[in-house]
C-alpha cells in the first residue's frame, strides 16, 4: 500500500515537471481577458433583463 502511495506522488512530481507553465505577463493578459469578457457578458445580460422586463410589465399592466 505505501509502495502505491509513493509510485503516485512520484509520478505526480515527474508530471508537474513536464508542465509548460505560462509567463507572469501571459497570465495577468489571461486575468484580464476572463474578468472583461465576465464584465461584458454580466453588462449583456443585465441589459437583456432590464429589456425583457419592461416588455413584460407593459404586457401584463395595459
Amino acid at each position: 500500500m505505501f509502495t502505491a502511495i509513493k509510485n503516485y506522488f512520484v509520478g505526480s512530481y515527474q508530471e508537474m515537471k513536464k508542465v509548460n507553465w505560462p509567463t507572469k505577463s501571459q497570465t495577468i493578459n489571461y486575468s484580464l481577458l476572463v474578468i472583461g469578457m465576465s464584465v461584458g457578458m454580466a453588462l449583456f445580460l443585465g441589459l437583456l433583463d432590464y429589456i425583457f422586463n419592461g416588455a413584460i410589465t407593459n404586457l401584463f399592466l395595459k
